[in-house]
């Protein structure tokens, strides 16, 4: 009976406690539902302070608190980690208060609730598109502000996503041995962004996929498809000559010189290379 007891307690004590704040939220008492929407957020109640500010929003339209709710309004919305909600209620707020003193901070969190919001480079890159084009005119905007270096890393880690998948995306075509589409997409990678990050793997690639090509190739075509691996070759050891690839790709061209009927030296030669 006391553990019964306790029990319809403690319910009736929730019952209570959910009643008087949906009450609060229906009411047209904007004193306090502005007083209890700032007590929700200091205690880090940010769901319901979200619902607080956004109901409280329609009772100080063109009030001298209209921009503090509406800021609050998406920094709860922020805080709860709903970015996409947040991105709208800060865009919203830039539009209709370009001027209040929250507008310059404002402006920085709807940057960041658009790059919280985009996706693993294996998804969809279109909302990456849209925060780094909004990041980079705020930084052209705004070289002083105190998120200038914030800035910088998000375009940074951005870059890489955009990097990571045109360079995996290429990559698959080398995986299913497909060498000519191949050596094709990592060409077209470095035509679009010739400082892809991945530009060193992407030149060992490119090679690597020449000279597969010629090897697979009838008779008659190799000669042209070697010399077309030998130009790869150069390209690479000219741009990274102490490349961890080039042991590797070295023990190919001479291969490809052979083929050519040309001799090559070589100071050490494996014991692979010699049988």
């Amino acid at each position: 009976m006391k553990r019964y007891f306790i029990l319809l307690l403690m319910s009736g004590i929730l019952f209570s406690c959910k009643s008087q704040y949906e009450l609060l939220l229906n009411s047209n008492d904007a004193d306090a539902k502005y007083e209890a929407a700032f007590e929700y957020y200091n205690n880090a109640k940010y769901s319901k302070a979200a619902a607080l500010f956004e109901s409280l929003s329609v009772l100080t339209t063109g009030t001298e608190r209209d921009d503090t709710v509406q800021y609050y309004w998406g920094l709860s919305n922020y805080r709860f980690r709903d970015y996409y909600t947040a991105e709208t209620n800060f865009d919203h707020f830039l539009e209709y208060f370009p001027r209040s003193p929250f507008a310059p901070e404002a402006r920085f969190l709807r940057l960041d609730c658009l790059y919280r919001s985009t996706l693993r480079y294996e998804l969809d890159q279109n909302p990456t598109y849209k925060a780094m084009s909004a990041i980079s005119e705020y930084m052209q905007e705004y070289p002083n502000s105190v998120h200038y270096e914030e800035c910088e890393a998000m375009m940074e880690d951005l870059g890489m996503r955009l990097d990571t998948k045109a360079y995996e995306a290429a990559r698959l075509y080398y995986k299913m041995e497909d060498y000519i589409a191949s050596r094709v997409a990592f060409r077209n990678v470095l035509k679009d962004d010739a400082d892809n990050i991945y530009r060193e793997d992407i030149l060992y690639y490119i090679a690597m996929s020449s000279y597969k090509y010629a090897q697979l190739s009838v008779h008659q075509k190799q000669k042209e498809r070697y010399m077309t691996f030998v130009d790869d070759y150069l390209n690479f050891k000219g741009e990274y000559p102490e490349s961890a690839y080039c042991r590797e790709l070295d023990v190919l061209y001479r291969r490809a010189q052979r083929e050519l009927g040309r001799y090559v030296a070589e100071e050490n030669p494996s014991e692979n290379e010699k049988n």
